[in-house]
């Protein structure tokens, strides 16, 4: 029944923008009827000093105001008169946290504007200018202060022990700031980092963040970075830290040149030990046990100075810290005469020659891959179907071949009355790969190309009777050719 109400009762279109234009007007005189101006909202930062701005405006002129109060809302549900003004009365701070920083711009209940000194996180919230009038009763506009911190950023390393856990090795901190702040790590060491945040009572909040890695000795003195982002920072706050790895010593000995002979005065080993922290002690000993009298210790350094067979032994260089020791040993061979070292090339003349090397051979290759795809191509299979063979004496071509009239060019008169006719018809078609074609004619010579033409000797001689010339006195040629005959005709004189 109720659904059959609704449809009953359901608005036009027309209606319905009637409403949403009441609507619009509504709400148009509500903001025209605020008498009380503020602002909205404000941001200030600890120990500055900020000014609510208020002001009653009143086009009638016909309010009376009677008193003017500034309530503080740090809270949902917690309101405190901070500043009062009566015209009659004077000035008024009811509230001992606001007393000594607060104070009125203006003795007007039309502008009772108020400056807070010394801010404090504390003093975030809402701030009320309220008036007391007649005949309307109380207007008021509210104010939203927001208190913003700058975070004390901080970023140190801690020292690890190289191991197969992972651990915090780098720490990075941005302390009392509002709102809170992001932290970003940048490293190339392949961490991960964890973040926290602690908020204090004030409004402004701590956050912390652990870089964390499983530690190795290559792994110190590399850059960690850490990157504090926040509203109040113009741009991230940015710092670099070096791990601090510890571990063992790493020991090797250098200096041995393989060329130790008798009476060599400028021979020594060096003992380079990597270890964080440095080590603390370096010995040199040998494998029988002390060194030989030749021979002097000067830090990670083995001098000796004058080579003899005593030196032919091996040296021993150990190396300690905290984490532990390391050692490592050569054995120095001592030869009669010294050893003659034929100075080698050099190396960008080794270079070259490798270089050169390796083209001269891409350039045998790419010749030899040419010759062998030409070769290719020519013992392939054709790359089209041939025709098939013509015998030059087929019958069968003869036969199929159109009949054309003989054509003959006149060459020189040889007497008054007399014309010589020389045929000019194509040149006779031979196969002389074929030994057959002479059976195939009878032993006669090659069929020529354009015999077909010459079927019917009479026409030649009809042709040649024009010339009025009885062909009689000079013989008449064979009435018809057989098929399959070829033959060369003489010159014949009509």
């Amino acid at each position: 029944m109720a659904r059959d109400y609704a449809s009953r009762c359901s608005l036009s279109p027309v209606r319905k923008t009637w409403l949403v234009a009441a609507a619009i007007l509504l709400v148009a005189q509500g903001i025209g009827a605020q008498k009380v101006r503020v602002e909205e909202e404000l941001e200030a930062y600890p120990t500055e000093s900020v000014d609510l701005r208020c002001q009653f405006i009143d086009g009638s002129s016909k309010t009376k105001l009677t008193q003017v109060s500034w309530i503080w809302e740090p809270i949902d549900g917690q309101r405190d008169n901070i500043a009062v003004y009566h015209p009659i009365y004077g000035q008024s701070f009811p509230n001992l946290s606001f007393r000594d920083r607060v104070v009125f711009l203006q003795n007007s209940l039309e502008n009772p504007s108020i400056r807070i000194s010394n801010l404090r996180m504390a003093d975030a919230g809402r701030y009320t200018c309220e008036y007391a009038t007649y005949p309307t009763g109380n207007e008021q506009g509210t104010t939203t202060l927001t208190m913003l911190a700058k975070p004390k950023n901080s970023a140190k390393v801690v020292t690890v022990q190289a191991g197969s856990k992972s651990v915090v090795v780098a720490q990075c901190e941005a302390a009392d700031g509002k709102p809170a702040a992001t932290i970003k790590w940048l490293a190339s060491v392949g961490g991960n980092h964890s973040t926290s945040t602690t908020s204090a009572p004030d409004g402004t909040v701590t956050v912390r963040s652990e870089y964390r890695l499983v530690p190795t000795p290559a792994d110190d003195g590399r850059d960690v970075m850490c990157m504090v982002e926040q509203r109040t920072q113009e741009q991230p706050w940015v710092n670099t830290v070096k791990l601090s790895v510890e571990y063992p010593p790493s020991v090797s000995i250098e200096g041995y040149d393989y060329n130790w002979f008798i009476g060599r005065s400028d021979a020594a080993l060096l003992c380079l030990a990597s270890a964080n922290p440095e080590p603390t002690t370096v010995t040199w000993t040998t494998a029988s046990g002390s060194l030989p009298d030749t021979v002097e210790v000067d830090g990670n350094k083995l001098i000796v100075r004058k080579v003899d067979d005593a030196v032919n032994t091996t040296f021993i260089c150990e190396a300690k810290n905290k984490h532990g020791a390391s050692r490592h040993q050569i054995t120095t061979i001592v030869t009669e005469k010294e050893r003659l070292v034929t100075p080698g090339p050099s190396t960008g003349a080794v270079i070259g020659g490798i270089i050169g090397a390796l083209a001269f051979i891409g350039i045998i290759g790419g010749v030899i891959f040419f010759i062998r795809k030409r070769q290719e191509d020519g013992e392939g299979p054709p790359k089209h179907k041939p025709p098939p063979p013509v015998k030059a004496g087929s019958s069968t071509e003869m036969l199929n071949k159109p009949s054309e009239p003989p054509t003959a060019t006149e060459t020189a008169p040889l007497s008054p009355g007399e014309v010589y006719y020389e045929p000019t018809g194509g040149e006779p078609v031979t196969n002389l790969d074929d030994e057959s074609t002479g059976a195939l004619n009878g032993g006669a010579p090659p069929v020529l190309e354009n015999s077909a033409k010459y079927d019917n000797v009479n026409e030649l001689k009809d042709h040649a009777a024009d010339g009025h010339h009885d062909s009689s006195n000079h013989g008449t040629a064979a009435a018809n050719i057989a098929r399959g005959e070829s033959f060369v005709s003489s010159a014949m004189y009509v």
